[in-house]
């Protein structure tokens, strides 16, 4: 073979084009192109020339070049070497005088796809979106199905909240006195989220006013998600939402007929507001006002979240030279603050809120016990959430590409304040019922702080599990544990108090319109029998004013013992459960009365154990 003569200096190769050429070129005779990569060549230097040497297609030896397989494939039978040299290796412009082919450059016959840098993009594109929206599904499917497995008769609060709807509902519509002022011993509105349940309860049943509280816990699950996203990434988002659906506060309030679960959502809802409109003008911030002053009118305990909420409004601002965070942070403060201060001067809620949150009863629960259920009840996951605010403060890169590396983010001092912000807001519930030595509600509590902590525990999850899904046993490991937690910690929930279904079926055909009534957990039985009964028929074990035919009120232990004596209850319900100590100066009564005598035992099972539901009926 002869070799054509090569332009003094080095020829540069054609680089890589968008598509291979699919035919031989120009001159290439009968030796085709090969669909695989050519063989690889190694380099060698002849008379001071660099040239690619290997074997041909044809299996002979290639110190011509190759004719279609190699670097420099797609040329003519005359080879041309890299870098310069003629034929015999000598320096190019001693092999001949011709010019290196009379024709356009060639292209090359195989050409290697573009390398990308990582497989993680910086973009998220619809493949990304609908697939992290599926993994979204399956996981409130996980927590649908956590929540509607709980089964028992309706808890007092429950069965108080629905009854005390009815009550509005008829004084509104018919006129009807209210049975009693639950402004002063309701947590939440009255006239809310009472009315809400009495209106489903009509339409569906106790069943369709715990459907409608699992629909609210799962608007909170899709809100954490969104919010969470906007913060950071799909991967944090899911991580936050998958641990936030299977602990037991989430779990148990998605099913439990209180005002708990729309009060999550709503502030969940204001949450997102705050973080969506991070770019917009300041002003747009107030449309969470009214959301979150709607969450406190809901439940009054909502309001321990809103310096927190305006805190969030301030970090999460875009900096301009209007100073548009600090600005965002005064108008949502403000905005409601204004509406507050409405709600409480021309209604009479105000009278609630001291009752039930600012000026509450102490209890007598040491702190110690109340730290262990905390820990119990929510310590695994403000565990991975401090985790991943000290992560998130050492290295704020939400994102896999190394191109992230040159782009500029949140600074230290801002990571730093966002994890402290969102991590020790769920602190507030725990130091506040420790402050009022008491355990009352707080696994609940609980939740409404888990919520604002649930991005952070997103990043520990995300951090634990390491980029490209280096160590997912880890992240597997850790959801699992949350995942048994919850399960067991909220069907044992459900089991704290007794089914009252049998004990219901006796008492209704022993109660009339005019009769008196003791019950432990009185709701309970008010709400079964509300077609037969009022409300102000029955008393509760938590309290009694009793006047005795002399005219003194008796109260307490005294005003029990002096009912029983009297005779004036015509039937007796004790559990055992809610009341202990009560039900046994009850019962202590009613054996030395000769007015009552056993109507029946009816065997119930609890976290406690096996009980009875004692009825004694007057004779």
């Amino acid at each position: 073979m002869t070799s054509s003569p090569a332009q003094p200096g080095r020829r540069r190769i054609p680089g890589p084009r968008p598509e291979a050429v699919s035919g031989p070129p120009e001159g290439a005779g009968s030796v085709g192109l090969h669909p695989s990569p050519p063989p690889r060549h190694q380099e060698e230097r002849a008379g001071g020339g660099e040239r690619f040497t290997g074997p041909g297609p044809d299996g002979g030896a290639d110190g011509a070049g190759p004719s279609g397989g190699g670097p420099a494939s797609g040329r003519a039978s005359g080879a041309v070497e890299a870098g310069g040299p003629g034929a015999s290796g000598a320096p190019g412009g001693e092999a001949g005088d011709g010019a290196v082919g009379d024709g356009p450059a060639e292209a090359p016959g195989y050409t290697l796809p573009p390398v990308p840098e990582a497989s993680w993009t910086l973009d998220s594109g619809r493949r990304r979106s609908w697939i992290s929206r599926a993994l979204l599904l399956g996981i409130l499917l996980i927590q649908t199905a956590m929540s509607v497995r709980l089964s028992n008769t309706a808890f007092q609060d429950e069965a108080l909240y629905m009854y005390a709807g009815h009550a509005q509902l008829s004084h509104w519509l018919y006129d009807t006195p209210v049975p009693k002022d639950y402004n002063t011993y309701f947590s939440g509105a009255p006239t809310l989220y009472p009315i809400a349940a009495a209106v489903l309860e009509n339409h569906f049943g106790m069943l369709g006013v715990r459907l409608f509280s699992l629909l609210c816990m799962l608007g909170a699950t899709s809100l954490l998600y969104g919010f969470s996203r906007r913060l950071f990434n799909e991967r944090v988002a899911l991580g936050a939402a998958a641990m936030f659906a299977v602990t037991q506060s989430t779990v148990v309030l998605g099913f439990f007929a209180t005002y708990d679960a729309p009060a999550v959502l709503l502030l969940a809802l204001a949450i997102w507001i705050v973080v969506r409109t991070d770019r917009a003008p300041a002003a747009v911030v107030l449309a969470a006002a009214p959301v979150a002053v709607l969450a406190v009118g809901l439940k009054y305990a909502s309001a321990l979240y809103l310096p927190s909420l305006v805190l969030l409004a301030v970090l999460t601002g875009r900096r301009n030279r209007n100073r548009q965070p600090l600005l965002r942070g005064v108008l949502l403060g403000g905005g409601a603050g204004a509406l507050l201060w409405l709600g409480t001067t021309f209604t009479d809620f105000l009278s609630g809120v001291r009752a039930t949150t600012t000026q509450r009863a102490h209890g007598t629960e040491p702190w110690t016990e109340l730290a262990r259920q905390c820990v119990e009840f929510g310590g695994l996951m403000f565990l991975t959430a401090v985790g991943g605010a000290v992560a998130y403060a050492l290295r704020g890169r939400m994102n896999e590409s190394p191109l992230v590396r040159t782009m500029t983010g949140p600074g230290r001092r801002r990571r730093m304040l966002l994890g402290l912000l969102l991590t020790g807001t769920a602190l507030l519930a725990p130091a506040y019922q420790m402050h009022l030595d008491t355990s009352v509600a707080l696994y609940k509590h609980l939740g409404f702080g888990l919520l604002f902590a649930a991005p952070m525990a997103g990043i520990g999850l995300a951090r634990l599990v390491g980029p490209h899904f280096r160590h997912p046993q880890l992240g597997i490991l850790l959801w699992v544990v949350t995942l048994a937690l919850g399960l067991s910690q909220s069907t044992w929930r459900f089991d704290t108090w007794p089914d009252s279904s049998r004990m219901t079926e006796v008492v209704r055909g022993h109660v009339t319109a005019t009769g008196r009534y003791l019950a432990s957990a009185d709701n309970v039985p008010v709400y079964y029998t509300r077609d037969l009964t009022l409300q102000s028929q029955w008393t509760s074990t938590y309290g009694i004013g009793y006047v005795d035919g002399a005219g003194t009120l008796r109260t307490g232990d005294d005003g029990y013992r002096a009912a029983i004596a009297d005779g004036w209850f015509d039937l007796v319900v004790l559990d055992g459960v809610a009341t202990p100590e009560t039900d046994r100066v009850v019962a202590e009564a009613i054996a030395l009365s000769p007015h009552y005598r056993l109507l029946g035992r009816i065997p119930f099972t609890h976290v406690g154990g096996t009980g009875y539901y004692r009825i004694w009926v007057r004779q």
